[in-house]
């Protein structure tokens, strides 16, 4: 393990253990969203996805937590292995903590727009079993955040991604050693902002993502930059059905990801995804 990440796996594990010891709010939500027009690099048709997501974010003193994982479940164009008919299966968990250096300073560190200024650090962990890639993707992730002042909130980060993967194809049995690409940057912003229209509690949530290239892949060829937009509007049910505030959402998704990781989509269709979603939450 490199110096970087046995840095910042210290740096994350002295964090999450505070945290957990000192939460003064929680939220955590269970979460279900589908769509028949998701896209898989090297692959040209459609794929429809069921999501299943557990969430949890919380926030103590000093800083926040976050972390997610998704369960997807793909159709049958996008095969758990070769010949096979059943479509795959894949895991993918984020964590992200940050430190509000304002608050642990002592010091008003606003200006303009921006209410304070954090240092965020995280991973991104994925399996996936599928015909041609099975990915085994393993992240770090390091750098400052400005946390914006707007009603709930909009996060800004610029990170350094520390990427590496081991993939396995199903069709020529090989397994690729695990590869660690160039460490590159990801400027990225996540957001949640209520508002109503005549009266309809509604909210805008999403994340952006813009990733720098990561250099050659596992195979020699070069990567290209991503843009990763996920993004949803959701109506807060909960008085409907006689439940607190914030508990039941529905609402609608569209996720737009161009060169899907890093794949650029240049005679490759399936590395471009532009996919609308119905998206249920419960929150608890």
């Amino acid at each position: 393990m490199s110096q970087f990440a046995r840095r910042t796996a210290l740096a994350l594990l002295v964090c999450s253990t505070c945290a957990a010891q000192a939460a003064d709010w929680s939220d955590t939500s269970l979460s279900y969203r589908y769509g028949t027009q998701f896209a898989e690099p090297f692959n040209n048709q459609d794929i429809s996805k069921n999501i299943f997501n557990l969430s949890s974010v919380s926030g103590y003193k000093y800083g926040k937590n976050f972390f997610s994982v998704d369960f997807l479940l793909s159709s049958e164009a996008d095969p758990s292995s070769a010949g096979a008919k059943d479509g795959a299966h894949e895991a993918y968990a984020v964590y992200r903590h940050t430190l509000d250096l304002g608050k642990i300073s002592g010091s008003n560190l606003a200006f303009g727009p921006v209410r304070g200024v954090g240092a965020t650090a995280g991973f991104d962990y994925n399996t996936k079993t599928d015909a041609g890639y099975n990915s085994k993707k393993r992240m770090l992730v390091a750098g400052p955040t400005l946390m914006l002042d707007v009603p709930g909130f909009l996060d800004v980060s610029l990170l350094a991604l520390r990427e590496s993967n081991a993939p396995y194809n199903t069709f020529s049995h090989v397994q690729t050693p695990r590869y660690t690409y160039k460490t590159h940057a990801m400027l990225t912003a996540a957001w949640g902002i209520p508002f109503e229209v005549a009266g309809v509690p509604l909210a805008f949530e999403g994340y952006a993502n813009f990733i720098g290239t990561k250099g050659k892949n596992e195979f020699g060829g070069d990567t290209a930059r991503e843009t990763n937009i996920d993004m949803q509007v959701m109506y807060d049910m909960s008085a409907a059905v006689g439940a607190p505030k914030n508990t039941f959402k529905v609402g609608v998704e569209y996720q737009y990801w161009k060169n899907k990781f890093g794949n650029p989509d240049t005679n490759n269709p399936g590395a471009t995804a532009k996919t609308p979603m119905v998206r249920a939450e419960y929150h608890f």
